[in-house]
């Protein structure tokens, strides 16, 4: 299946990396990260909906999103784009809030695309987090999220 193969995952020191290797060339998963009309349809855990979308996407451009649990709770997620390099990286700031609307401490998302004939290497990597929780919260999540990017891709 897409994207399910070859996954690497490490915690460590606060923060995570994630390793995929997605049946489809990078110029397309490139592409699912920088448009709404892609984001929509895969980002966020399982059965996740992204209910907000808003996204100015170039460097110093910003982002937030709302991602709303099956139990209709919210999740808001924003930050700052701060390299892009497409097709081959993505760098931005990601902060979020608890569900009683308090900030929580951020860090920094990156991103890497590279190519392999059509199959495109990708690698994730956040960090650092405050608390070693929140890295291995933010696994599962993402790992889940990859999951449904690599469905989506399937399809596209």
């Amino acid at each position: 299946m897409t994207g399910l193969n070859n996954i690497a995952v490490q915690t460590r020191d606060r923060e995570l990396v994630i390793t995929r290797v997605f049946d489809a060339p990078r110029d397309l998963v490139f592409e699912v990260w920088s448009e709404p009309k892609h984001l929509t349809n895969w980002w966020g855990p399982n059965d996740f909906t992204l209910s907000f979308c808003e996204l100015d996407f170039r460097e110093g451009g910003g982002y937030r999103f709302c991602m709303r649990s099956p139990e209709g709770e919210d999740d808001w997620v924003w930050g700052t784009y701060r390299e892009i390099v497409e097709p081959e990286r993505i760098v931005f700031t990601w902060d979020r809030e608890d569900l009683n609307g308090n900030p929580r401490s951020g860090s920094v998302v990156t991103i890497t695309f590279e190519a392999f004939e059509e199959k495109t290497g990708f690698a994730l990597r956040q960090g650092i987090f405050e608390f070693a929780d929140d890295c291995t919260e933010h696994h599962g999540s993402w790992s889940q999220c990859l999951d449904r990017l690599a469905h989506y891709i399937e399809k596209a």
